[in-house]
């Protein structure tokens, strides 16, 4: 098998392709929670404890030169957000794991019919239900 039949094989696995649309799926939506942290959530926040920009919070180690350039700090404000976000999209995703669970289960608890038997389990039925008598 040739190196490219085997990386075409590889590659339209059903595993690999739902793996690439789950990963930028999730990008787009990561997108989306950094834009509703940073837009829609922290303003609020800010606004509540005293119009304070949370993005704009850090521990200044190092002060900006005359030209603006080379200050070192520590962005603490960034950090929290980026927190939010993570607790925003780890709340998104138990929610639809718990979702996926249930379906599953009540997949599970519904009990399946017994089968109809074959022309063949029938008569051994019969002979074993004659050989009881």
């Amino acid at each position: 098998m040739s190196l490219a039949t085997e990386f075409k094989a590889f590659v339209l696995r059903g595993n690999v392709v739902d793996l690439a649309v789950g990963v930028v799926i999730g990008a787009a939506f990561g997108k989306i929670v950094s834009a509703l942290v940073d837009n829609v959530i922290m303003p609020p926040i800010g606004l509540l404890i005293g119009g304070v920009d949370f993005s704009a919070w850090k521990w200044v180690l190092k002060a900006a030169g005359a030209d603006g350039k080379g200050e070192v700090a520590i962005q603490i404000g960034v950090f929290l957000n980026t927190v939010i976000q993570f607790v925003i999209i780890a709340a998104a995703i138990f929610i639809v794991v718990k979702i996926i669970n249930s379906m599953s289960k009540k997949a599970e608890e519904a009990p399946a019919a017994p089968p109809e038997p074959t022309p063949t389990e029938k008569l051994l039925t019969e002979i074993r239900d004659a050989l009881k008598k």
